[in-house]
């Protein structure tokens, strides 16, 4: 217990410190990976119209989305 109680809450430090480095850079130049650019053009390519500023729960579980 105490193992995983250490490893628990070296996790969430960690995930504190990476959640305040993304939230203080804007978006548009945030690069977390080397490949962010193809991983983009691929998503585009298959959801064309989604708008990912701001998600709707109820129209990604619309018919058409699916």
């Amino acid at each position: 217990p105490r193992v995983e109680l250490a490893w628990a809450m070296k996790a969430h430090q960690h995930a504190q410190v990476y959640f305040n480095l993304i939230s203080s850079v804007d978006p548009k130049f945030l690069k977390l990976t080397q490949v962010d650019e193809r991983i983009y053009e691929e998503f585009r390519k298959t959801f064309r119209e989604l708008r990912v500023d701001v998600l709707d729960p109820e129209e990604l579980k619309s018919e058409p989305a699916k």
